[in-house]
């Protein structure tokens, strides 16, 4: 088994919707030269193709029998992330709200879950072997996917200011008003957390960022410094 570069650096960031977690683990990738994966667009791939596949994504048994059907790869350069499924462009279509009202449903069969992790993992290898590393963000990284991750954090916020950031992202058809918005998150947040395959959890050993203050400049800011401290205390 080839071992990891000395100087690479695995970073786990985890949290619930709205707290900045994709556009902090990109800009922090992309200052740091690491690579960067979003596993919730790989969950959002998956129920897209089930979606798309008349896969009933109310049946854990149908969903489970399908989840090793699509082919699923995820580009780590944080200035241009990709993702395909079975050789398509999934970007834009694993973004609609269909997807996001059924995606906590499909990501919480075991089958997926087990799937999904080790692509998440074997990606996570490839990065320490070959570049300096990567940062990881998601629900249950440090928890679950990379528990033995070299720093690992995890983002919170007020439902608010979860769902006023959330609201912004959203346009023409897909979007819907503040309480509208902040009811889906805690309804996410819900479902994640008390899913009994891998759930939105804290991991011990992670730090904790409060977001809901914190403008996203000083957010990366903060976890740019805490790998920083990260990686000279390894030297």
């Amino acid at each position: 088994m080839e071992t990891a570069a000395p100087s690479a650096v695995i970073v786990a960031i985890d949290g619930p919707s709205g707290t900045g977690k994709s556009s902090t683990s990109k800009a922090v990738a992309a200052k740091l030269g690491l690579r960067y994966l979003d596993t919730g667009a790989q969950y959002r791939a998956i129920t897209w193709w089930m979606i798309t596949n008349g896969v009933d994504t109310d049946d854990p048994q149908a969903i489970a029998i399908a989840a090793g059907k699509p082919t699923i790869v995820s580009g780590t350069d944080p200035a241009a992330p990709t993702i395909t499924v079975d050789g398509l462009d999934a970007a834009g279509p694993i973004r609609t709200q269909e997807v996001t009202s059924k995606v906590s449903a499909v990501s919480a069969v075991p089958e997926v879950r087990t799937l999904i992790t080790d692509l998440q993992r074997s990606i996570a290898a490839e990065a320490a072997q070959e570049a300096d590393g990567i940062v990881v963000e998601g629900r249950d990284i440090g928890t679950t996917v990379l528990p033995d991750a070299d720093l690992k954090i995890f983002l919170t916020a007020s439902a608010e200011a979860r769902a006023a950031r959330r609201s912004g992202e959203l346009r023409g058809k897909e979007a819907t008003d503040l309480a509208a918005t902040k009811e889906a998150l805690i309804k996410r947040d819900a479902a994640d957390s008390g899913r009994k395959t891998s759930p939105l959890a804290k991991a011990d050993d992670a730090a904790e960022v409060d977001t809901t203050e914190l403008t996203l400049d000083q957010v990366i800011e903060c976890v740019v410094t805490l790998v920083e401290e990260k990686r000279a205390g390894r030297k």
